[in-house]
């Protein structure tokens, strides 16, 4: 299966770059492109991509709001987003992850990370480095955590559904859940998908951002 890609970046030599490096993959192809926000989000709803690579600084519309709108009419047929940016910034990392985008990757990327970055995105998974997983539970700890954990947003998952977003939330992969529990990692990305499904994220990211959300997992725990 092909990954359908867009790039949108207002360098053209970026866009230019990173189409070629893309193009050369097997698996990978690039659709279209666009050098702002606005034009991102009509090029998308034109081409339908699995994958945006979306430049945070841009003109006419930046990265993060072209990205909040093209992600706002739910988790089924939009696009993954994989932020671009020069620099590994803090004030980028819990608002992006809100408006709904799947990772970061950094624009010096090798073309081996590159590709690896679309192709884990692609499949539903956070690019998330541990080092932005820690940023990302500061910021809910310098905003404040719930009092309590909302319920009535987690009462569709079972027992053990619960638990496993709880162990994705404080940054373990499916094959440390697995361990933890002492199950199949089959079984835990079974577990993840009915997760996803039931409270209607669209993958990792998403998943840790609602658990810190509804208190079901606090900064420091």
């Amino acid at each position: 299966m092909t990954i359908r890609v867009m790039i949108a970046d207002d360098q053209g030599m970026v866009r230019t770059g990173f189409g070629v490096l893309l193009n050369a993959q097997p698996d990978i192809e690039v659709v279209g492109e666009a050098e702002n926000g606005e034009r991102a989000l009509a090029v998308a709803a034109s081409l339908r991509p699995d994958v945006v690579l979306m430049d945070v600084r841009m003109p006419v519309m930046n990265g993060l709001e072209a990205t909040r709108r093209m992600l706002a009419s739910g988790p089924d047929g939009v696009p993954k987003v994989l932020m671009l940016t020069t620099f590994d910034l803090d004030d980028y990392v819990y608002e992006a992850l809100r408006a709904g985008a799947s990772g970061f990757l950094l624009k010096d990327a090798s073309a081996v990370e590159l590709a690896e970055a679309v192709r884990v995105v692609a499949a539903g998974d956070a690019l998330l480095s541990p080092s932005i997983t820690k940023r990302l539970i500061s910021e809910f700890a310098r905003l404040g955590a719930p009092r309590g954990p909302s319920r009535s947003r987690l009462d569709d998952l079972t027992e053990r559904e619960t638990e496993v977003l709880a162990l994705v939330a404080r940054g373990l992969s499916n094959a440390e859940i697995a361990a933890e529990l002492v199950v199949a990692e089959q079984t835990v990305k079974t577990h993840f998908g009915r997760i996803l499904a039931k409270l209607g994220l669209r993958d990792r990211a998403q998943a840790i951002v609602h658990a810190y959300e509804v208190g079901l997992v606090r900064p420091g725990e």
